[in-house]
């Protein structure tokens, strides 16, 4: 049982993520502008470093929107469009990076327009946690 509860989280928790990343680029009209020309075409997120210990992260396919938004592809695809590699060789300072407002390190490959854009997005596009948690708790 203990062995199948990453296999029952992985999918809940990518799902929140993508509707995570979805609420950051919704908010900002300039991401989304950039990323609504690519409608239909796909990119993969790849994990690299991942620590052994932990127990193993998959890759996650992406596919945009006519909106300009992100939804997460069930199985692969075989020949993506953009390959976006991530290093998570320690989640934890990763994690205080994206909580922190700071651009994690990514190694963007593929299209070059769509490399152009997605690289235009995840530099310029920050998550205002604080204002968020004011929306939901008040100034």
């Amino acid at each position: 049982m203990l062995q199948a509860l990453p296999d029952l989280l992985a999918p809940a928790v990518l799902e929140r993520l993508v509707l995570l990343a979805n609420h950051v680029i919704g908010a900002e009209p300039a991401a989304t502008g950039r990323l609504q020309p690519h409608a239909g075409r796909t990119l993969v997120l790849v994990p690299e470093g991942w620590p052994a210990w932990l127990p193993a992260w998959p890759q996650v396919a992406l596919a945009i929107t006519p909106a300009g938004l992100l939804e997460r592809l069930r199985e692969g695809t075989a020949q993506p469009d953009l390959r976006l590699a991530l290093d998570v060789s320690d989640p934890l300072q990763l994690g205080r990076q994206v909580l922190g407002g700071q651009r994690p390190p990514v190694r963007v490959e593929g299209d070059a327009q769509l490399a152009a854009d997605v690289g235009w997005v995840i530099e310029n596009l920050r998550w205002d946690i604080l204002a968020d948690v004011q929306r939901l708790a008040g100034p």
